[in-house]
């Protein structure tokens, strides 16, 4: 690894020095999460509760050149881009090992939320806020030239109140520029594009080009599965999802959809990507929809008293109320105490590396 005055070099970029993470200060937690390459521990760094993303580096020379490559891509993205429905960057470093920091959101994953939910659903107009913050995400990374490719609902964060939706992992995310055949990963194709799935078929080394249209179409699906809490292609495996998606055009089904919100789901699948929207008029379309599911409350003009004789005496609701004055010695409701501490045992990562 070679450095730099400023930060160090990575593979094909540059990390500023403002994001290169001290791995003293750094302890981890209890796991939280795990994929096919890295695994993610709640932890701390500077006395912030933090995501630590800690990525496997791998056995054989071709496995390693290749995860760091990875690696290096999530990194330069996550420290190019800042959103606030993107999951917030704190830092990285790639020595001892490679490692990712980023804020915690404790929501979970929206997959977990609506496991949880199940038969229930969403309300539509919660739905509808869910999919605006994923939208209004994507549309920040497309600004920027970047093909998420990899939207599902396990990449997808909430906060602690379950109000908004974070976008995560970046680790199959590329620049649109530099798009290239691509394996999918087990467990992502029943969101991904059928242009994507076919790669398979191409003979090996074979490029094949898509565009940031790929990202609409797992939208959709993502769309469809907010509004329904079911798994989209029920009762098929996740290649037999491909495969009718990809060969036969086989969508979920939106027949029980208002007309407006199935014109847009059935838009953003549709198999050629260029009928397609983008992401700014998705996010139109959307905003267009709730203010029929939802209209603005008609704002009333506050009522104005003037009489010589409305005086509040001094301990009255009246001047609490216009005071808010908070008691110090009240207690901090527990379930807030335990938003903010941090959970299970916590150890320095040096020890370990």
């Amino acid at each position: 690894m070679g450095s730099t005055d400023n930060g160090f070099y990575c593979g094909d970029f540059n990390l500023d020095a403002k994001w290169l993470i001290d791995p003293k200060l750094l302890f981890v937690g209890p796991k939280i999460g795990e994929g096919a390459h890295a695994k993610v521990y709640e932890g701390k760094y500077r006395n912030q509760i933090v995501a630590i993303k800690i990525v496997h580096r791998g056995e054989t020379p071709e496995e390693i050149a290749k995860r760091e490559a990875r690696f290096a891509r999530e990194v330069a993205m996550l420290s190019r881009v800042q959103h606030k429905n993107l999951v917030k960057f704190i830092g990285a470093c790639k020595e001892p090992v490679m490692v990712i920091v980023t804020e915690l959101l404790l929501g979970g994953t929206l997959r977990k939320y609506l496991l949880n939910m199940r038969p229930r659903c969403l309300e539509l107009h919660v739905a509808i806020g869910f999919a605006l913050d994923i939208a209004r995400a994507m549309e920040c990374l497309h600004s920027h030239g970047i093909i998420h490719r990899d939207l599902k609902p396990e990449n997808l964060i909430l906060t602690a109140d379950h109000r908004t939706v974070k976008l995560a992992d970046f680790g199959l995310a590329r620049e649109e520029s530099l798009t290239e055949m691509m394996t999918a990963e087990t467990g992502t194709y029943r969101w991904m594009a059928p242009e994507l799935y076919s790669t398979v078929t191409l003979r090996h080394g074979e490029k094949k080009h898509y565009n940031h249209k790929v990202d609409a179409y797992s939208f959709a699906i993502v769309l469809w599965e907010l509004i329904h809490n079911k798994l989209p292609f029920e009762g098929m495996s996740n290649l037999q999802a491909a495969y009718a998606a990809a060969f036969k055009n086989v969508r979920p089904t939106a027949d029980d959809l208002p007309e407006e919100l199935a014109m847009i789901v059935t838009s953003c699948w549709k198999e050629d990507p260029n009928g397609r929207p983008n992401f700014t008029e998705i996010i139109q379309m959307l905003l267009r929809y709730l203010s029929t599911v939802c209209p603005p409350e008609p704002v009333i003009p506050a009522r104005i008293f003037t009489s010589e004789n409305s005086v509040f005496p001094p301990e009255s609701p009246g001047t609490s109320s216009l005071m808010a004055v908070r008691d110090d010695s009240e207690e901090t409701p527990k379930s807030e105490m335990e938003d903010n501490k941090p959970r299970g045992f916590f150890f320095c990562f040096n020890q370990c590396y």
